[in-house]
């Protein structure tokens, strides 16, 4: 029997099962196509397929960039702003109706817990809700042209339009609300959206397509583009295609980019944060965010901890608070209500952390906590400690953004060997600081070279309600209520000339 269950009749048009297996159709603008040849969709929980969507080839790919282009940006653009809204509150209350099918669907098809798959419905829910503070940065402004002698008697008005088609790029790790989110500050903006979804979990949004055809969305202006990432050149270089919005890796990112030409670009990027534990934290706290920081769904996280720095004087008072915490973290099925940490998402992220870990250790590192492989996608959190910050800055795990519940651990004797070791990645998302020092506090948050610094908290993003994106190779743009608008939209300057017209009737010198 099929380990997931959709019992929502409102998702029945959109498959039928065949050998218990449930066969899903594509949505191309307003559409739901089927197709015969299809992608195996896979349960990280089990490796069984749980499903299949349709592999989508040029023609239909081109017929719904053809379609949101000449037809669907128009339309979308044409709904008036408080019907969009209205529109999006629909789509949010059709969302808590079918709550559960949705929860369901990022349990089998992400696997997530159910308190995770939960929490990421509701921040799905709230997005949308929140898209009137998106709206207010819309606004454009008035410019009077009498403070240059050479704009006397006119005035400008510079507004911010909708620049067509928004591409947007979803991740496995939160393919549910990445999705809203994205859907949601480019529609507010009046855009048309094509999503591609991931390969790994595109169940989760299928459901959402359908929900967003059930609230009277424009069916030109909206498409689920069911192909493969490593296919998708074609796709983001076309020219119909006005702005990208991408989640993912930097080394993905950086090929989007080049692929995809002169475009508009909100990229977040590869992470893996830095946790500074000052010498006045409170340890008991630290240790237990840090900890989740780590493993909280199983380290596949754009802002886990991956590096975590501590206060000599502390360090070992910390290090062992961590590991009792670590100890502490039960891995299993995600189904089980005893379970804090489900699967990684395919075994490849597997071998590539346990890959890291034996270099780390060959290295000289030593593991404090976890190591070991449980099963083909299942792993335990790992925190390895590497006290030579030359060794330390070499490896695998410091350079690199492994997508896997593991951390390394050292110590630092000054803020400024922190700042320094926090600011040697090439990843600039988010950085944490535990402790009550203002002065310590206030200095490392001016140093760190990073978008968003978390003091006495884990780095979290949630519903976006505070901006989040990255430096350096961590991305181009914000993500947030309110911020991203600007990414998807132009601004526009409208010149009003008056010349001789006594308008204006100016003083002579």
């Amino acid at each position: 029997m099929n380990a997931l269950r959709l019992r929502s009749p409102v998702f029945s048009g959109i498959y039928h099962e065949s050998d218990d297996v449930y066969e899903f159709a594509a949505f191309i603008a307003g559409k739901w196509i089927w197709k015969d040849e299809m992608i195996e969709v896979k349960s990280p929980i089990d490796l069984s397929v749980i499903g299949k969507v349709p592999r989508l080839g040029w023609e239909d790919i081109d017929h719904a960039l053809d379609v949101a282009y000449s037809i669907g940006r128009w339309r979308i653009r044409d709904t008036p702003g408080w019907r969009r809204l209205e529109i999006l509150e629909r789509l949010a209350s059709l969302m808590e109706e079918y709550r559960d099918d949705l929860v369901e669907s990022l349990i089998i098809n992400s696997g997530k817990t159910r308190g995770q798959a939960m929490g990421e419905v509701n921040a799905s829910i709230d997005r949308l809700r929140r898209a009137d503070l998106d709206a207010r940065k819309i606004y454009g402004e008035y410019m009077p042209g009498d403070w240059d002698p050479t704009t006397l008697e006119t005035e400008a008005v510079v507004r911010r339009e909708p620049l067509g088609v928004v591409l947007a790029i979803i991740p496995f790790n939160y393919p549910l609300f990445d999705a809203v989110s994205k859907f949601t500050y480019s529609v507010v903006a009046g855009n048309a959206v094509v999503i591609k979804p991931p390969s790994a979990d595109p169940i989760p949004i299928l459901l959402f397509a359908k929900l967003v055809e059930e609230a009277g969305f424009p069916k030109e202006a909206f498409s689920v583009l069911t192909i493969p990432g490593k296919e998708s050149n074609r796709l983001v270089s076309d020219w119909r295609i006005q702005a990208i919005s991408f989640t993912g890796s930097s080394g993905t990112g950086r090929k989007v980019i080049q692929a995809a030409g002169i475009k508009q670009f909100i990229m977040e990027l590869g992470g893996g944060d830095p946790a500074i534990i000052l010498p006045d934290a409170d340890l008991d706290f630290a240790a237990e965010r840090v900890a989740a920081g780590i493993y909280s769904y199983a380290g596949q996280r754009c802002d886990a901890i991956k590096l975590v720095l501590v206060a000599e004087e502390a360090y070992r008072e910390f290090r062992d608070r961590l590991v009792s915490q670590l100890s502490r973290v039960v891995v299993g099925d995600p189904r089980d209500e005893k379970t804090s940490m489900g699967p990684l998402i395919s075994p490849e992220s597997a071998d590539e952390m346990m890959s890291s870990v034996e270099e780390a250790v060959k290295a000289g590192g030593r593991i404090l906590y976890g190591g070991r492989r449980l099963g083909e996608t299942y792993v335990e959190p790992t925190l390895i400690e590497m006290l030579d910050k030359n060794v330390l800055r070499s490896l695998r795990l410091y350079k690199e953004e492994v997508f896997a519940p593991v951390a390394l651990i050292t110590s630092f004797s000054n803020l400024d060997e922190a700042i320094e070791l926090a600011n040697g990645r090439s990843y600039g998302l988010d950085a944490a600081i535990f402790g009550h020092d203002i002065d310590q506090v206030r200095r490392l948050a001016r140093f760190l070279e990073f978008g968003a610094i978390y003091i006495n908290d884990m780095p979290r993003h949630g519903v976006g309600y505070y901006p989040f994106g990255g430096r350096k190779d961590s991305g181009i743009g914000r993500e947030g209520v309110g911020y991203s608008i600007e990414y998807v939209t132009a601004y526009k300057t409208i010149i009003y000339n008056y010349r001789e017209k006594g308008v204006w009737r100016y003083l002579a010198d």
